[in-house]
């Protein structure tokens, strides 16, 4: 590890993000001029939840720009289970498409758990099939979900070999906690996962070389709780009134993450800010996700 840094030095999710997709967009492009392959992504909204709405655009524009298909299926709100798994079925038979990601969150009268295990693996960019589950647990390729894919990006672009270092994992939700914690392993850091219920969570997160927040509680972990020049990635986004009464006024919330940021770069030596780490991330994974996944289906990297 490296000496502390006063004040933490910032992980710039945008700088990264623009670099996988720059990464991404010659894949393409060398798939497209080789092999005649263009990698296609489809994305399913259900509904008008506006956040998921903003997502998914910005999701469509990504892919457009590095070169992809594209195809964004925009579902009514009263669309029924039967209905949704019809349009997977379809897709998963569609050669066109060798990505499938449906947004949450879904209506209430749909099971999202039914409908992530509906899209055949091979196509689950999203991560979230318990086959690729399975295949990760295990050490198989898998495709991984974008989030820990994103913050084991940052991680290895900021440190490079994470060989032997602690790795503490605040969270130990499927989304991101789980899935993360098997990749540091890959990456032979010893990890530890911790969460609501663990004993003396500050003094666990003291242990860390790496801290990852992901629990989705504002500003939980404080500075005290941090190793001092710990690398630290904070995966929430919470929104939260501002301190400031005339914004508050305005109806907007702050964006803030689970780390008390203010204290915690007085000690870390490299944080993710929130807005503008890891959250920016996510969809450069997603379309290095369905790179990997076109390749696979066509026989260019072993599945």
């Amino acid at each position: 590890m490296a000496e502390p840094a006063s004040p933490a030095k910032l992980i710039d999710g945008k700088v990264y993000a623009e670099r996988l997709r720059g990464q991404v967009a010659e894949e393409v492009t060398r798939l497209r001029r080789e092999h005649g392959l263009q990698p296609g992504l489809a994305v399913v909204l259900v509904g008008e939840d506006p956040a998921s709405q903003i997502y998914v655009r910005s999701k469509g524009e990504h892919s457009l720009a590095v070169g992809m298909h594209s195809v964004i299926h925009r579902l009514p709100e009263d669309t029924s289970q039967h209905e949704l798994l019809r349009l997977v079925a379809e897709l998963n038979v569609d050669p066109l498409i060798h990505g499938i990601l449906v947004q949450v969150p879904l209506p209430a009268h749909i099971d999202e758990n039914a409908v992530a295990g509906a899209i055949n693996p091979d196509k689950d960019v999203d991560g979230l099939h318990v086959v690729n589950a399975g295949r990760l647990a295990s050490g198989q390729p898998a495709l991984t979900p974008c989030t820990p894919a994103g913050c084991m990006f940052l991680l290895r672009e900021t440190l490079g070999d994470l060989t032997g270092l602690r790795a503490v994992v605040v969270g130990r939700g499927r989304l991101v906690g789980r899935p993360l914690a098997q990749l540091l392993l890959q990456a032979d850091c010893t990890v530890t996962m911790a969460h609501s219920r663990t004993r003396d969570l500050p003094a666990v997160c003291r242990e860390g070389d790496i801290l990852v927040a992901a629990v989705g509680r504002p500003r939980m972990i404080k500075g005290d709780w941090i190793k001092p020049g710990a690398v630290v990635i904070d995966v929430g986004i919470n929104r939260v009134p501002f301190d400031d009464p005339v914004k508050a006024a305005a109806g907007r919330p702050k964006v803030v993450g689970d780390i008390d940021f203010k204290s915690a770069s007085k000690v870390a030596g490299w944080i993710t800010p929130v807005p503008g780490g890891v959250g920016l991330m996510t969809v450069a994974v997603l379309l290095q996700n369905t790179v990997t996944a076109a390749r696979r289906q066509a026989g260019l990297e072993a599945a």
